[in-house]
């Protein structure tokens, strides 16, 4: 027999940490090779794990509710290996971590002022100063078991000396927000609701990006009203030929993904000290449930037709409402579009989605009156087009070009131009 540790997976590109929202196991249960033993949420997808080893389950080591690093402990599962063939492993288990941790902090410390929302509040409550704490993950990354460690020993490290202003401004403002925020007091009627994992996900990914990422915001009005008449007179066909809507919002990432491949340095994200410019142009999209907003992943969308995106707008809404969603469905994102406009928005400033560098808002199609180049007012379909942008990556050059170009692209769909 041996014991196999079952460690936190990576459930997405850029996914640091997951919180464990419900064991489908107990201690004692038989479990196959990739049964699914736990369901866990990042800030990008809600999803099962599945079990890398047969056997035996004998500790569950995380907790419901727990949020644990990539590459943290789980649970243990006895299977039938031999103690000889075990004995060489356990030994390269127990060596292996700190002989990479040293490297990781000989070599790479990007990720030394990256906390996780477990991190911050476990820091704060024990007085710990996470800058002078040597992070073992990846990149110097300081992970709970760092904190927990340095909390077992009884070495707080409560510094009398005040940190510089710069650290005291990124470092304690959460604790401080915890501290200014107390529960309010329930009247008669109140309703409290309990937070979600989703929910305390989308909170700490929208957190994490306001607070890292310098947003600037800018807006574009387009006419489309031969885009509309156009969308209106073929949509009762289209649906009837393909079995599947023909939304706005297809002619509008087309339009996005084909500016984004002439004006790539939108389609980039920020890495410390190097921007990461992407070759793929993968648009995410928002879709939100009652509870929840899900982003999955439109793959390769500049190679796509009108009527292809249209197919994977209403296949990836669907796996979103019926929880079929997988974490394949949610990576590899570049570039967000938002369709705000389904709700009646005509104006909004989107959070980006990080680690990309922008997000644009598609607003509602309003009926205005316009004053044409010949001098007479007409009344149009007019739509808003709203961009936030990471400032450290991405200036109001090329975006105001990036925007006027999608602007141009919409404005000149009409009756010729081909969805298929």
């Amino acid at each position: 027999m041996a014991i196999e540790q079952m460690a936190m997976p990576q459930l997405g590109e850029s996914v640091t940490e997951g919180t464990i929202s419900k064991w489908l196991v107990s201690p004692g249960d038989q479990v196959n090779k990739y049964d699914p033993i736990a369901e866990v949420m990042t800030d990008k997808v809600n999803a099962e794990v599945p079990s890398s080893f047969t056997g035996t389950i004998t500790e569950l080591v995380g907790e419901e509710g727990q949020t644990l690093a990539v590459g943290e402990i789980i649970c243990k599962i006895e299977t039938e290996e031999t103690e000889t063939e075990a004995a060489p492993k356990r030994e390269e288990e127990q060596n292996t971590p700190s002989d990479t941790d040293a490297n990781r902090q000989g070599k790479d410390q990007s990720n030394k002022a990256r906390y996780s929302p477990a991190v911050l509040r476990l820091a704060g409550e024990h007085g710990i100063q996470l800058e002078e704490v040597e992070g073992t993950g990846a990149g110097g990354r300081i992970t709970r078991k760092d904190i927990q460690k340095i909390i077992d020993s009884g070495m707080q490290q409560k510094s009398e000396a005040p940190a510089p202003a710069a650290v005291q401004t990124t470092q304690q403002a959460p604790k401080q927000q915890q501290k200014q925020a107390p529960a309010p007091a329930l009247s008669a009627g109140d309703i409290e609701i309990p937070v979600t994992g989703v929910r305390k996900a989308i909170a700490a990914n929208m957190h994490k990006s306001k607070t890292e990422i310098p947003h600037a915001w800018t807006m574009m009005e387009v006419d489309v009203t031969n885009m509309t008449a156009y969308r209106n007179s073929i949509k009762d066909s289209f649906k009837q030929k393909e079995g599947f809507n023909l939304t706005f919002f297809a002619f509008f990432v087309k339009a996005a993904a084909q500016a984004l491949k002439e004006f790539p340095q939108m389609n980039s994200m920020w890495a410390g000290d190097k921007i990461v410019q992407k070759k793929d142009i993968n648009i995410s999209i928002a879709v939100a449930t009652e509870d929840s907003l899900f982003v999955p992943v439109i793959k390769h969308a500049d190679e796509k037709t009108i009527k292809g995106i249209a197919r994977e707008i209403t296949d990836l809404a669907k796996k979103v409402r019926n929880g079929k969603l997988t974490a394949e469905d949610m990576q590899g994102g570049t570039f967000t579009v938002n369709n705000t406009g389904s709700f009646g928005s005509v104006q909004s400033m989107g959070i980006i989605n990080h680690p990309q560098a922008a997000i644009l808002q598609v607003e509602s199609i309003v009926k205005r009156p316009v004053v044409m180049n010949n001098g007479m007012i007409a009344v149009r379909d007019m739509v808003n087009l709203c961009l936030s942008l990471d400032h450290r990556v991405l200036d109001g050059l090329v975006c105001g070009r990036f925007l006027g170009r999608v602007k141009e692209i919409l404005e000149n769909i009409d009756e010729h131009t081909s969805v298929y």
